[in-house]
């Protein structure tokens, strides 16, 4: 599992913060983290993707032990989407 999993995180050059939730590693290279941001009066945000150079751990965050489930999860509509 990536050692990046579950740390809090921030966007270098935008500033964004919250946990790092998914990595996704394309064929050519450009790798990209999800970022989920903290729950703000109750209203859950969206993850947002940053290329890897782009993000700095700020952290400790949550283990992935610490928030798995008896059941995996199945689709997640956080996932990077793409422009077609």
């Amino acid at each position: 599992m990536d050692k990046l999993l579950g740390k809090k995180a921030m966007d270098k050059i935008t500033g964004f913060k919250g946990i790092i939730i998914g990595k996704c590693e394309y064929l050519y290279g450009c790798n990209q983290y999800g970022i989920t941001p903290m729950a703000k009066d109750g209203k859950i945000e969206d993850t947002r993707w940053f290329d890897e150079g782009r993000v700095d751990v700020v952290g400790e965050g949550y283990s992935p032990e610490s928030v798995k489930g008896d059941k995996n999860g199945g689709s997640d509509s956080d996932a990077p989407k793409g422009v077609y």
